[in-house]
């Protein structure tokens, strides 16, 4: 079993698959149209992610892969948009542009973090030169150990039996993220990943575990693949070789949204693949990335630091120390649980009884609390050159092992009124003598239908009267 979390960074992985855009148009819904029996969306922001094969190479990246991706896209700016977004991430894109194609992209209308509708703008399959495509990938197999097929059915892989061909020649390990009903193309993959609904189109329904692994074994005899790792979903994943099996739980803990979570899984095993870590280790290492982001709203990807703390059982990613973009996702699986957000934020250089008296009390006034602490310079700009005291890392993991306190992330500015206008908790709690007005980052907060609280301190408590006694000038 898998001791520590692995580095990622000697793997060299090629993705090959339909690429897509994935926007998402996010509001509230509180009315019904007059003129149709639909909701009525306010929307209030945008988002653009990386869709299909782009999440597998993207989920690569985040964790300190090294990933080419080959695609097509159309001449078009979502297509460019598509290759800023990766490249910005460190995924190296070759694309096949199509001219007079366009570019697959999604888009999802959100309401209280749920999908109400999704709209699909693609010519599919897609027109483009194949034997352009087929020279892109001859050319990159010869600097990398893994290859990734992502098959969305847009035609990307119209030809990849002779793709998996060239790949096997060269001498790359060969995955498969599957698509249809005809599993003959993949033949001489090493690992084919379905989920258990498209397996049993294949096969047949299955009601029993033998029959499950019976299927499966006649289905890699067939199909001449050496191994096929089934997702299941609440069932976990199956790994099913010729001669043995191996079995994992599900590791979610709150399922939010599945989208993108197959991307993931894929990913991982490749990189896990490319390490030469032992499949069954390899899945581990997917089954705990798999469990991450079904927790996440939309297309996402899985952070090392997330992998991590899943990995080694600690409260893991439901509280502690966290990323500002770990915390945008934790935030809106909370709030779609009716969970009340409460955020503060200070220096917090010397922890002292005052500090726990005042987060205790704002933590009673909802359901999860979040403390943004100044970073090392942030608190030099504020407190002078002789502050902090204690390093960012020192104060974090101090407030983090209180009770009352949910989740601690960092910000660089001097005050962290970004941070506010990102995350908008539902009450912005401030100590001291402020009024609501005056208190960074309470507009947007206020705004967004939140609300700012203003606490007292406890008299006689301060971070200053502790270095003063310390030093014998009190």
């Amino acid at each position: 079993m898998i001791a520590t979390t692995p580095d990622f960074s000697p793997a060299r992985i090629l993705v090959v698959g339909d690429v897509m855009l994935d926007r998402y148009w996010s509001g509230q819904a509180a009315r019904i149209s007059p003129e149709a029996p639909v909701p009525v969306v306010k929307v209030k922001g945008s988002e653009e992610r990386i869709g299909g094969a782009g999440n597998v190479a993207l989920n690569i990246a985040k964790l300190g892969g090294k990933v080419t991706l080959l695609g097509v896209v159309g001449d078009d700016p979502e297509g460019e948009r598509v290759r800023r977004l990766l490249e910005a991430e460190g995924v190296v894109c070759d694309f096949v542009v199509a001219e007079g194609a366009r570019s697959i992209c999604k888009l999802r209308i959100m309401a209280q973090h749920q999908q109400l509708l999704r709209l699909d703008f693609e010519d599919t399959p897609i027109a483009f030169d194949g034997a352009q495509m087929s020279a892109k990938l001859k050319r990159h197999l010869p600097v990398h150990g893994v290859v990734v097929f992502s098959d969305y059915g847009k035609g990307t892989l119209a030809d990849v039996t002779n793709h998996i061909a060239a790949a096997k020649q060269a001498g790359l390990k060969v995955l498969v993220d599957p698509k249809g009903v005809d599993y003959q193309r993949y033949q001489h993959a090493d690992v084919i990943t379905p989920n258990l609904s498209e397996f049993s189109a294949v096969v047949g329904a299955c009601t029993s575990e033998g029959e499950i692994l019976d299927k499966g074994r006649e289905l890699l005899q067939r199909c001449k693949v050496q191994n096929l790792l089934l997702t299941r979903g609440e069932a976990g994943m199956t790994l099913i070789r010729e001669t043995e099996t191996h079995s994992l739980p599900a590791q979610a803990k709150d399922v939010f949204d599945v989208t993108g979570a197959g991307d993931t899984v894929i990913g991982v095993m490749a990189l896990g693949v490319a390490l030469g870590l032992p499949l069954h280790e390899a899945m581990c290492l997917a089954n705990l990335a798999g469990g991450i982001v079904v927790g996440k709203l939309g297309t996402s990807t899985v952070s090392v630091e997330e992998l991590s703390r899943a990995l080694h059982g600690d409260r893991g990613s439901q509280y502690g120390i966290v990323s500002e973009d770990e915390l945008m996702h934790i935030v809106a699986r909370a709030k779609a649980h009716n969970e009340k957000i409460i955020m503060t934020n200070g220096c917090f250089d010397l922890l002292h009884a005052g500090h726990v008296t005042y987060l205790e009390q704002a933590k009673a006034l909802g359901d999860r609390l979040i403390v943004a602490v100044n970073s090392d310079a942030s608190v030099k700009q504020l407190k002078g050159e002789s502050r902090p005291i204690n390093g960012l890392k020192e104060r974090m993991t101090v407030l983090a092992a209180l009770a009352c306190v949910d989740w601690v992330v960092a910000f660089e500015e001097e005050t962290p009124e970004r941070l506010y206008c990102r995350l908008l908790p539902d009450v912005l709690v401030k100590g001291g003598d402020y009024v609501s007005d005056q208190v960074a980052g309470g507009d947007c907060v206020i705004k967004a239908g939140g609300e700012v609280r203003i606490l007292q301190f406890v008299e006689g408590q301060s971070t200053t009267s502790m270095i003063n006694k310390a030093r014998g000038t009190a």
